[in-house]
């Protein structure tokens, strides 16, 4: 229809064996075309995903537009490059047989081209598309008691990215290098597999790590842990690595296999949090003022309801040593509930009760120091 259409002269200058100016011309149009509408429904289902998202009505509608935005413009720029195939006239293709056209090996590799976009395009779909399963997953780990699946969810959403992906690529390389060549690629890498393993054997062994947590569960996440000299709250569980938030607002990351081979301690696992600490009194408070020392924290630790006064977890408070420059009176008990912020509250308003009292009783706290007795020499 197209080449019926008287066409001025130089449109009819012949580039390329039996391809005139204006077919070129046409798929430059229909290119640019293609790129142009992809950024609209780009922007059309960013603007609906916005739209839906601040209703707040629907966001696992929200979440498919969101994650469509940018594999549709590769989808739509594929079309164009298919479509505009046929614009052009190959030796040999049907349409033309006895018109010269461009060599059909430049035909096999346009239409490899355009299998190849569309592969991507799809993958890059699947992809994003993750995000909506995992919504589904997040709700459903949600309604459970347990933290497992919090954890699993993440590596789910991993596993399933990592697949689209590896399948993404085999259809592009048997696509673009056939199967014979797929079977040698893969008899070479099947040769240098060892060399690959023995290089990647660090990954190996916290991936193995990362499925032992999985089966002991020393930690759910949010809990929070002492891994190694690390203290802090389990962020992410993940293939090679376990990110734990710290108290002092750090994010560290430590490889699964150290975390599969150290002492882990669970803190958030404690019902309890026990505090031992000693307390020092001057020796001129006599024996009077020890007792009434011991007495003053005993009735101290009674009034605070955090501290557990169960038989098991009873507070104990002793006159327990003559230290070289002090009396030392022992001091443990128990805080519930287990959060480290009540505890260190708990803490706080013991001390400062303490003080309060030892200051109106007269008894005055130790601390180190020193007598130096200088010799005088002087005979007179």
């Amino acid at each position: 229809m197209i080449s019926q259409i008287n066409m001025p002269g130089w449109l009819e200058y012949e580039l390329v064996s039996g391809n005139q100016l204006w077919r070129f011309l046409i798929v430059l149009a229909i290119i640019l075309v293609s790129m142009v509408l992809g950024r609209v429904v780009q922007f059309f289902l960013n603007k609906v995903a916005k739209s839906i998202e601040q209703k707040r009505a629907m966001p696992t509608i929200s979440i498919f537009f969101s994650s469509m935005r940018k594999p549709v413009y590769l989808f739509v720029f594929s079309l164009g490059v298919y479509v505009s195939k046929s614009i052009l006239v190959f030796s040999g293709a049907e349409s033309d047989a006895t018109a010269k056209g461009i060599d059909s090996s430049v035909s096999l590799g346009w239409d490899k081209t355009v299998q190849v976009l569309f592969a991507f395009s799809i993958a890059y779909a699947l992809f994003h598309l993750v995000d909506v399963v995992e919504h589904f997953l997040v709700k459903a780990a949600k309604r459970t008691d347990t933290t497992l699946d919090d954890m699993l969810v993440p590596v789910i959403r991993k596993s399933m990215r990592v697949t689209i992906g590896i399948i993404c690529i085999l259809f592009v390389a048997e696509n673009v290098f056939g199967a014979k060549e797929m079977k040698t690629f893969i008899l070479g890498a099947g040769i240098g597999g060892m060399a690959i393993a023995f290089a990647a054997k660090d990954t190996i062994a916290n991936l193995l790590g990362s499925i032992m947590i999985f089966i002991d569960r020393p930690f759910h996440i949010n809990e929070l842990v002492k891994i190694d000299s690390h203290v802090g709250s389990v962020v992410e569980v993940g293939f090679r690595s376990t990110r734990i938030l710290t108290l002092d607002g750090h994010i560290i990351t430590i490889p699964n296999s150290i975390v599969a081979n150290t002492d882990v301690e669970n803190i958030a696992a404690r019902r309890l949090i026990k505090r031992v600490s000693n307390i020092t009194i001057t020796y001129d408070a006599g024996p009077a003022k020890a007792q009434r020392a011991v007495d003053i924290i005993k009735e101290i630790l009674s009034d605070i309801p955090e501290v557990n006064t169960s038989k098991e977890h009873i507070f104990r408070v002793y006159f327990d040593e003559f230290n070289d420059w002090s009396l030392n009176i022992y001091m443990a008990y128990w805080v519930a509930p287990s959060d480290y912020w009540v505890f260190k509250e708990v803490n706080q308003r013991v001390n400062l009760e303490i003080m309060k009292r030892f200051e109106q009783e007269g008894i005055e706290f130790a601390f180190p120091s020193q007598t130096l007795y200088l010799k005088n020499d002087d005979a007179s």
